[in-house]
């Protein structure tokens, strides 16, 4: 149920700390490591959002 409720969250854009919630809850053993995986692949890049300066 909280994989269902994280992933819904994510597609709504409802990101703000969710890398640092997802490895809470992966450490407690609330999620597993399948959903883990899945859960920060959908996570936007962060390489993405913060181009380097040439």
């Amino acid at each position: 149920m909280l994989y269902r409720t994280l992933k819904r969250m994510i597609e709504r854009g409802q990101i703000d700390g969710m890398e640092e919630k997802l490895d809470i809850f992966l450490a407690s053993s609330k999620i597993t490591a399948e959903e883990y995986t899945e859960l920060m692949g959908l996570l936007p890049n962060k390489a993405a959002d913060n181009p380097t300066e040439e």
